[in-house]
C-alpha cells in the first residue's frame, strides 16, 4: 500500500551529439550552407527579412542534422529517425551476479536488521514505541473508522510525497544515503500504522455488497492483487540503494514495465484497491481505496515534474514514448517493443517480486494476527 531527472547549459548524455548541438542555438558557420544563403529579396522589406531569419523551431534541428554527418538531408533525416528510437532510459530490473560485492549485501542485510529492530522498538512495541500513541491520536479525532482511516493515509501521503519533494534540496544539504535514510525512517512508521489500521477495521464499516459467494470472484482478486505487485514495487530494482548501501539516484527507467506504463507503482496501487475493495465490499476498504488511490495519481504529476526538472528534454522525449495508461503507447505506436522484451521481465527482481508476492498471500494469516496483537 505504501509506495514512489538535471537542466543544464551542457550538451544532455542522453541525446544524439548533432542534436544536442542544434538545441544549444546555431552555430555561426551553419550559416554558410546553401541552403540558408542568398535569400531571394522580396518586394516587401518585411517580407524579405522574414525569409531571411530561419525558423526558430525548425532551426536547431535542421542545424543539427546537416553539422552531425557528411550525409544528404534525406540520410540525416533516416539516421535521425532511427537515433529516435534508440534508447535514452536506464534498462530496468538489470542484476548482474558478477558485479556484486558480497561486502555490499553482508552491509544490506546487517542494515535491514537494525533497520526492522529500530522499528520494532521505537514504534511497534506497544511499552517501547509511539506507534500506539500515534494511532490512538488520530483516532480520538474521529468515530468514524472511514475518516481515521482517510486522515492516516493523508498523513502519510504528505510525509512520503512532501519528502520526495523536497529530495533534490535535502540531498544537497545533508548528502543522498543521509537524506534516503531520514526519508525511510520518517514514512516507514507511518505506513506501518496505515496498513495495521487497515488490517484492523477493514470489516468494520457498512457493507455495501457482498460477493464472496460468487464463483470466480477469489480467483480474480487473487489474479489481479498478484498482478498489482509486479506493477507496485519498482524500487526493487536496486536494493542497495533502496537501503542507501549504494548511493540512492532518481533513475529514468525505461525498459521492462515501463514499456508498458511509466508509472507502474500508481497502475498496481489502483489493481490492488479495486480488487480488495470489491472483495471486502464495505465502506472502510472504499475510504482506504480512495485515500491511496488520488495519493498515487497525485504522484503521477509529481514523478512526472520532478524527472522533467532533473533530466530535461531527455524525459521529454521518454515522455512521448511511454504513457500513463498501461499500454497505450504500445497500442498507438509510440512504443517499439524489441523482439525480445519478453527477456527484460526474466530478470532477478521480477523473480524475487513474483516469490514475495506468493510468500505474502500465504503469511496473510500471520500478518492479521501480528496485526490484531496491536489493538490499533
Amino acid at each position: 500500500m505504501a509506495s514512489s531527472l538535471l537542466l543544464s547549459s551542457s550538451p544532455s548524455p542522453f541525446l544524439p551529439s548533432g542534436r544536442c548541438r542544434g538545441l544549444h542555438g546555431p552555430n555561426p558557420s551553419a550559416w554558410s550552407s546553401p541552403f540558408l544563403a542568398s535569400p531571394k529579396p522580396l518586394q516587401s522589406p518585411d517580407l524579405w527579412m522574414t525569409s531571411l531569419t530561419p525558423n526558430p523551431s525548425k532551426f536547431p534541428r535542421f542545424v543539427g542534422r546537416i553539422r552531425a554527418r557528411d550525409t544528404s538531408i534525406g540520410e540525416a533525416e533516416a539516421e535521425d529517425a532511427a537515433s529516435d528510437e534508440a534508447p535514452i532510459g536506464e534498462d530496468s530490473a538489470v542484476f548482474e551476479v558478477g558485479k556484486q560485492k558480497i561486502s555490499s549485501w553482508v552491509y544490506f542485510t546487517g542494515i535491514l536488521g537494525v533497520v526492522l529492530f529500530a522499528l520494532n522498538v521505537l514504534w511497534i512495541d506497544p511499552s517501547t514505541g509511539f506507534g500506539t500513541a500515534f494511532v490512538n491520536a488520530v483516532s480520538e479525532l474521529s468515530d468514524s473508522h472511514e475518516v481515521v482511516m482517510l486522515i492516516l493515509i493523508v498523513i502519510f501521503a504528505t510525509v512520503h510525497s512532501g519528502m520526495a519533494s523536497l529530495r533534490d534540496t535535502g540531498e544537497k544539504l545533508m548528502g543522498e544515503r543521509a537524506y534516503r535514510v531520514l526519508f525511510a525512517g520518517i514514512s516507514l512508521p507511518l505506513a506501518v500504522s496505515t496498513v495495521v489500521y487497515f488490517i484492523n477495521h477493514r470489516y468494520d464499516g457498512i457493507q455495501l455488497w457482498q460477493v464472496k459467494g460468487v464463483s470466480g470472484i477469489h480467483e480474480l482478486v487473487w489474479v489481479s492483487s498478484f498482478i498489482s505487485f509486479l506493477f507496485l514495487y519498482p524500487s526493487t530494482f536496486n536494493l542497495l540503494e533502496v537501503a542507501a548501501v549504494d548511493r540512492p539516484k532518481m533513475h529514468l527507467w525505461e525498459t521492462g514495465i515501463m514499456r508498458i506504463t511509466r508509472h507502474p507503482q500508481m497502475v498496481g496501487q489502483v489493481i490492488w484497491c479495486l480488487a480488495h475493495t470489491l472483495w471486502i465490499g464495505n465502506s472502510v476498504a472504499v475510504a482506504a481505496s480512495v485515500g491511496l488511490i488520488a495519493h498515487h495519481l497525485f504522484g503521477v504529476w509529481n514523478g512526472d515534474r520532478r524527472l522533467a526538472s532533473r533530466y530535461g528534454r531527455a524525459f521529454e522525449v521518454l515522455k512521448t514514448r511511454t504513457s500513463i495508461i498501461p499500454f497505450a503507447a504500445i497500442l498507438d505506436g509510440r512504443q517499439k517493443l524489441p523482439k525480445d522484451f519478453y527477456k527484460e521481465f526474466i530478470r532477478l527482481p521480477y523473480l524475487t517480486i513474483t516469490a514475495l508476492t506468493l510468500g505474502a498471500y500465504f503469511a496473510h494469516p500471520l500478518m492479521q494476527s501480528s496485526s490484531f496483537q496491536l489493538h490499533w
